[in-house]
């Protein structure tokens, strides 16, 4: 589901007694869909818990989320300080394509083709 179409559930949620929190990375989106609370969490896209396999960044954002139930009366937005590991500036490189990472990438993708070929054979979907 997009941002935009969360947002828009959670102010409908809101509106009938459901209490919201959107946790994400897209603030502009977001916020100009007027959601009731909003957990900001600076990582790449597709990403607002933490890092795959963080489960401690994950947990906390959660329990942020929680909080921010428990204490905003007014629609507002908070963010955390969680961060991309590794990576203080992840935001210059994130998705790039280009001559320093081409040849991994393609590696990467003849990988994951072979992977999928072989769970097909195998008799496995998604």
């Amino acid at each position: 589901m997009c941002h935009q179409s969360v947002s828009l559930a959670a102010r409908d949620l809101e509106a009938n007694g459901i209490a919201t929190v959107i946790i994400g990375s897209a603030m502009d989106i977001v916020t100009w869909c007027g959601v009731p609370r909003y957990l900001h969490n600076e990582l790449p896209l597709g990403n607002p818990l933490g890092p795959p396999g963080d489960r401690a960044a994950q947990r906390d954002s959660i329990e942020r989320a929680l909080a921010m139930v428990e204490s905003m009366s007014e629609p507002g937005t908070e963010v955390s300080d969680l961060r991309w590991p590794g990576d203080e500036n992840w935001q210059p490189v994130y998705a790039r394509v280009d001559g320093s990472n081409r040849q991994t990438l393609l590696k990467m993708g003849e990988e994951n083709r072979k992977r999928r070929a072989a769970d097909k054979a195998a008799g496995l979907v998604r």
